[in-house]
This record gives structure tokens, C-alpha cells and sequence, in this order.
């Protein structure tokens, strides 16, 4: 029997009334098990009226009410773990493993959150003039929405509700309709934990869900995280209609690999981070740019490495690997290795007809390795979100710098190298946002913050960290001037005798 997902409004479900519904898949056997409301815009205006009303009152409550719910929210994530990471398997795919590592990784942010009291301490100084004092506070904005992608569906909304709400705001979360289920799970344990009604609403739903929040007179501020057309699209339309935006975009993230480097290592993190998580995930490194003479041992020894990973069901342990979102988005990715050969790149490996024994129906891939990659080529130009892997060539550090700065985008980037001064240099010149040392995936932690540059990200704001907390409030300065207790009228004076 199938399934229902529906919304979360005001602190319970709703079920969906505009008639409409999406499938929901599991991509290990290609069945669909799970149909979810897609809402319409009446819909979206009851959720965002539910956090207007709640806002009157979590806006004004106490730092120690707003914690003592967040440390019971942590304390039952904790416990669902396994629970909501199952369900990530579900209906995203990846092993079970790594849905747990994104709960974790999401937790990391609900404990910052944990924290508020600290990052929202103000500024104060005092005489600035004769008996003149100064102070800044940061204040929240009201009703937020965040918009997320299918492939995190637990840990990108724990990159922003929990810090919005932190703050005083009120939140409508719209997650991916392919993969609904976590984000309805952690609104209900947020409740459970003493949330008050209407602070967290889920809204399923497609474009006609978002453009309701993105024009919607009473939604303060948008986070988004998906590809860059439709950040671009997010931060332009939210943006003419008087929102804050932050919306993080794709990503092409190249790994710089020297001739001083250990190769193994490289080797090593250059599978995990190109093909974990079926490389579906804006950190994926889909580039490595091998400098120097090191190229044709470093893709053997990737090769290697590749062919030993092995491809399952999310929910069998053995699995290293899972299915892919969807048959459709399976497909594109093929698509590029099976046209690479005819823009000049060597097809090292093609994963392309892999299936499953057992699993026939499932959106399988394999892992795909493509050499002397030119930058011209489809394969390298475009964001394919699968386990696909790109090797380009460089004969010098300043070829392969330029190489990286030439893409659009700005995400996340990396250096192997034992050489400190040319880490150091790497650092300074390249053209992103994060940037790891002999680390292939430099995901920052949670009080750090999170965000490219260039056509990765649309907007002011990082997400998460500081930056996080600077996007969900509005700072205030005041300015005060008291007069002196002894220049009070004549009277009645029970605490400031004269003295002079």
C-alpha cells in the first residue's frame, strides 16, 4: 500500500487539499512507494499564516525557553537517529551510513543553535559622548522559509531551521518532493521537544509552492540550496519582492593534485569524494587536476581504488555505494560518458550499464573515470551530480590555478601537496569559497560557515556559523542619554542623596 506524506502545519499534520500529488520513489527498485500533497498557494498562506500568528509570541520569548526546546530537540534526534536515517535510505538511496553521517552533520548546527545566547550577545559603549551610551542588538525578522534539495533531506533544513528559529523567527520549510519524509519527521520530534505550535511548518510542494513563498508579502527572508539556475532564479524573484536572500547554487570543485604529493592519499580521497554518495552532492569533487608527470600513475591508482567499491541497496550493509534519485536523472548522468569519447577524453571507466542482481528496476550507475578531460567538453563544463569523474591534465601549478579560477563556479576546492608554501599560495589565489588541504571535501563545521562564490552562491550570506545567525536577524542601534540623578526636579528623593 502506498504511502501518504502530507503537510505539517501549525504544529500538525494537514492533510493535502489541492488535489495534487507526486510520486515518491525507491531507488533501489525503481517501485514508487510514497505519494506526497503538492500544496497549492492557498496552502503555502495557511503555513506562513500559522508562523505569523506563532511569531507573536516566539518572537519575544526568552533566550532560556529557545534553548531548553533546542536541548530536547537534540536529545530526540539523537535517538531517531537510525530512524530518520532510514528513512533517508528510503527514499534518497545512499547507504545507510552515510545517511547517518548527514544527520550527524546536521546535529552539529541544532547544537550551535544550542548555543544562541552567546552568538546573539550585542554591543555596548558607554560615554561616547557626555552621559551618552551606545548598544547594538540583533533582532529577528519573522516568518523565514527555507527551500531544499533531494539530496540531503535531513541535514540542509537542520542547516536553517534551527538557527532560525534560535533567533526568534518562525520558519516554513519547503523540502525536495522526491524525498519528503525526514523533513516531517523532524518537525513532529520538534514538537515533541516542546516547540511551540506553528514555529516549524513543512509545505510539500513544487514551483507553484515556491513562487507562493518567494512572493509572499509576510516571508521575510529565503535560504535556498540547489543548482545555479535555479538559485539564480530564487535570489532574483525573491529578491524584487523585498526578501533577504541566501541561496547557494552548483558547484564544480576541482582537486589540485602536485608532483610532491602522496599519491595514495590522493588517490584515496579522490574516490571518496567523487563517487560517495553516488556524487550527489554540491561538495563532490568531479575534477582533479593532475600537474606535472604524476597524471597517468594517479589515474591508475584511482582506477584501482574504483573498481573495488561496491554498488547496493541503501539498507544492506555491504553496500558502498547507492541507486541514484531518480531513472531520469540516471540517464543524464550517463549521458555524459557515453558522448565523452567524442569530445576527446579517455573512458577510463564506464559505469554506465551497471545493474543490481535482484534490483533490475533500480536507478543504478556505475563508477565512470574520465582522462585528459578538455575543458571544453560537456562532461567538464556542466554539473552532472553522479559518479562521474573528470581528470584534467596541467603541466605547471600556475596552468592548473588558472584552470580552477576559469570555472563559474566557486563551491568548495582542494590541494594535495606536501609543500606548505604552495598550500599557502593555493589558499590565497584560488577562486572559492572553501578550500581544503590535503582534505578533499572541506565541509566547514557548524560554527564556521558554509558558501561558495561566483555562480555557487547568490546572495550576501553564507549559511550556518556567524553568517547564519547575521542572515536570520536584523541588527539595531541605540542611542541613550540619561540625565544625571542630581539634576532630577526637587522632591522626593529616596536614592541619590546631593552630595555637593
Amino acid at each position: 500500500m502506498t504511502k501518504t506524506v502530507n503537510h505539517w502545519i501549525g504544529g500538525k499534520t494537514v492533510e493535502g487539499a489541492s488535489g495534487d500529488w507526486g510520486p515518491v520513489t525507491d531507488p533501489a527498485t525503481g517501485a514508487v512507494t510514497t505519494r506526497v500533497a503538492l500544496a497549492s498557494a492557498e496552502e503555502v498562506d495557511n503555513a506562513v499564516a500559522a508562523a505569523k500568528a506563532a511569531y507573536a509570541t516566539w518572537g519575544t520569548s526568552s533566550l532560556a525557553q529557545r534553548t531548553g526546546v533546542l536541548f530536547a530537540y537534540r536529545a530526540l534526534l539523537d535517538a531517531h537517529r537510525d530512524e530518520i536515517a532510514a528513512l533517508i535510505t528510503a527514499e534518497h538511496g545512499k547507504v545507510h551510513s552515510d545517511a547517518l553521517g548527514e544527520v550527524a552533520r546536521g546535529l552539529e548546527i541544532v547544537e550551535l543553535a544550542c548555543g544562541i545566547t552567546v552568538q546573539l550577545k550585542g554591543e555596548l559603549s558607554t560615554q561616547v559622548s557626555n552621559r551618552v551610551d551606545v548598544a547594538a542588538i540583533r533582532q529577528p525578522l519573522g516568518v523565514v522559509a527555507g527551500i531544499t534539495p533531494f539530496n540531503f533531506p535531513a541535514m540542509v533544513p537542520m542547516w536553517m531551521f534551527p538557527l532560525a528559529i534560535a533567533c526568534g523567527n518562525t520558519f516554513v520549510l519547503k523540502p525536495s518532493e522526491k524525498d519528503p519524509s525526514a523533513a516531517n519527521l523532524l518537525a513532529e520530534l520538534a514538537s515533541q521537544a516542546g516547540l511551540p505550535d506553528g514555529v516549524l511548518n513543512v509545505v510539500h510542494g513544487d514551483k507553484v509552492a515556491v513562487d507562493a513563498l518567494l512572493e509572499h508579502p509576510d516571508v521575510a527572508a529565503v535560504s535556498f540550496v540547489g543548482s545555479t539556475p535555479i538559485a539564480r532564479y530564487i535570489h532574483t524573484t525573491a529578491s524584487a519582492n523585498g526578501k533577504r536572500v541566501q541561496a547557494l547554487g552548483g558547484a564544480k570543485n576541482h582537486m589540485l593534485v602536485l608532483p610532491d604529493a602522496d599519491l595514495d592519499a590522493a588517490a584515496d580521497a579522490a574516490v571518496s569524494a567523487a563517487y560517495g554518495s553516488a556524487g550527489e552532492r554540491c561538495m563532490a569533487i568531479s575534477a582533479v587536476v593532475a600537474v606535472g608527470a604524476i597524471g597517468d600513475e594517479l589515474v591508475e591508482k584511482i582506477r584501482e581504488r574504483a573498481e573495488k567499491i561496491k554498488i547496493g541497496p541503501g539498507d544492506d550493509p555491504a553496500s558502498e555505494m547507492g541507486p541514484l534519485i531518480t531513472a531520469a536523472h540516471r540517464d543524464k548522468v550517463a549521458s555524459y560518458v557515453t558522448g565523452a569519447a567524442a569530445q576527446g577524453a579517455e573512458v577510463v571507466l564506464d559505469g554506465t550499464g551497471h545493474t543490481v542482481d535482484g534490483y533490475e528496476n533500480g536507478h543504478w550507475i556505475g563508477l565512470s573515470l574520465l582522462d585528459k578531460v578538455s575543458t571544453d567538453s560537456d562532461a567538464y563544463r556542466d554539473e552532472i551530480f553522479g559518479p562521474v569523474l573528470c581528470v584534467l591534465r596541467a603541466d605547471t601549478y600556475e596552468e592548473g590555478v588558472r584552470l580552477i579560477n576559469d570555472s563559474p563556479f566557486g563551491n568548495g576546492t582542494a590541494i594535495f601537496t606536501r609543500d606548505g608554501g604552495a598550500a599557502r599560495r593555493f589558499q590565497l589565489e584560488v577562486q572559492a569559497g572553501m578550500v581544503g588541504v590535503n582534505v578533499p571535501i572541506p565541509v566547514p563545521v557548524g560554527y564556521h560557515s558554509f558558501g561558495g562564490w561566483k555562480d555557487s552562491l547568490f546572495g550576501d550570506h553564507h549559511i550556518y556559523g556567524n553568517d547564519g545567525v547575521h542572515f536570520y536577524t536584523r541588527g539595531k542601534v541605540v542611542t541613550t542619554r540619561w540625565p544625571d540623578p542630581s539634576e532630577a526636579p526637587a522632591g522626593v528623593d529616596l536614592g541619590f542623596p546631593r552630595n555637593h
